[in-house]
């Protein structure tokens, strides 16, 4: 609930005050009341409030306020400029639009082209991983490998891989201009209409591996509807036979911290998950509770896109000894994020928490490396027939079931 905030006016004169008179107060216009509780809501819940006498925060707030606000635009642009000195880029503001992809992203869904994307080379070429089934992108015969060259114009090279997938959300409905370039070096312009797709986080199937029946769990995102569809996945597999199972975490940069915790709930049996630390030097233990969905052997895929809630799983399956780690190192992200909504309709990513895989590891930008190192290059498409990293997996898997 936005609240009211008022100000004294610094430049009453020295003669008003020497002669008792009060100094004028004026009100906060609504944009730039919108800036005042952005700087309260952060300040009230950062993870490291010592950074904040690092950086003069509440100059930074003063500093604002002595800017020009009168529009929502100019309190946007003010907001991102008071956070940036803290030099943490997942605490960062969101517009309406930006913050409404957000929150539909966690429920499933996301409005826009239903394109997969990552980064490859030196030069972090942004790539299509894949087209979502059914999407705009798919339909447009966007395919597996395409290098994303512009977004309205704009370079995806200049851009980044974040501030590219913004630009691909909009309303359902709107339109982006695309330029892409496909694997055999063709450029092509598009134009695509945004509409909502569905996320499919979570893919299964099974499939028989030197004599053994095998399943393979695949999940892009940990949005709200996953720990059921997994509980789902891994009871059917189960009740069909299932001797060991390849969990597929690759280019999962996350999601719901409390959909990873219940994924790992159900490969785990009582064992420690992770262990979370407050601004207030509080921890908290995670723990699975008793019993597994599946017993049988499992190993689990990670790479450079495996991060935040993710590797929470992986560190939990790698520490407590349930599943061996194949792949490359993990991206590295040990803090946790709480999504707070700003009353016009935007919002905020703060950082809140910092996390402890359950052998006291930090991994803030250390990541996690495998157990088994797997060849490059790696494959594009995680689950794809030329798969060859899922190959590896399958017959590793195989081999200790033999």
């Amino acid at each position: 609930m936005k609240q009211r905030a008022w100000a004294l006016v610094s430049a009453a004169s020295l003669a008003l005050i020497l002669l008792g008179c009060p100094p004028p107060v004026q009100a906060l216009n609504d944009a730039q009341q919108l800036v005042v509780e952005a700087w309260r809501l952060v300040n009230q819940s950062y993870v490291d409030p010592e950074r904040f006498e690092a950086v003069h925060w509440r100059q930074l707030r003063q500093q604002a306020l002595e800017q020009r606000i009168e529009s929502s635009g100019e309190a946007y642009d003010a907001i991102a400029a008071m956070l940036a000195p803290l030099g943490d880029p997942y605490t960062r503001f969101l517009s309406p639009s930006d913050y409404a992809a957000l929150r539909s992203s966690t429920k499933g869904s996301v409005s826009g082209v239903g394109l997969q994307l990552g980064t490859v080379g030196n030069d972090q070429t942004i790539v299509v991983i894949a087209p979502l089934d059914g999407s705009p992108a798919a339909e447009a015969a966007i395919g597996t490998g395409s290098a994303l060259l512009e977004v309205e114009g704009q370079s995806c090279a200049s851009l980044g891989l974040e501030a590219t997938a913004a630009r691909l959300r909009g309303p359902a409905g709107s339109r982006v201009q695309l330029l892409v370039r496909s694997p055999e070096g063709v450029e092509r312009q598009l134009l695509l209409e945004r509409r909502t797709v569905d996320l499919q986080p979570v893919r299964q199937r099974e499939f028989n591996a030197q004599g053994h029946r095998l399943g393979y769990l695949r999940i892009s995102q940990f949005s709200e509807q996953v720990p059921e569809q997994v509980r789902d996945t891994l009871t059917a597999f189960d009740s069909h036979g299932v001797e060991g199972l390849v969990l597929d975490l690759r280019n999962n940069s996350g999601g719901l911290v409390d959909a990873g915790v219940a994924v790992a709930g159900a490969l785990l049996d009582g064992q420690r998950i992770v262990e979370t630390r407050t601004r207030s030097g509080l921890s908290e233990e995670r723990q699975a509770p008793p019993g597994q969905l599946f017993r049988g052997p499992m190993l689990t895929l990670v790479n450079g896109g495996t991060a935040s809630a993710s590797e929470i799983l992986a560190g939990a399956l790698q520490d407590d000894g349930r599943s061996e780690l194949l792949g490359s190192r993990t991206f590295g992200k040990g803090l946790i994020q709480t999504l707070i909504g700003l009353g016009d309709g935007s919002g905020l990513t703060v950082t809140v928490a910092r996390y402890v895989t359950p052998s006291g590891r930090d991994i803030q930008s250390l990541g996690i490396t495998p157990d088994q190192p797997l060849p490059e290059p790696e494959p594009l498409n995680p689950g794809g027939e030329d798969d060859t990293w899922l190959a590896e997996a399958a017959a590793t898997l195989a081999g200790e079931l033999a």
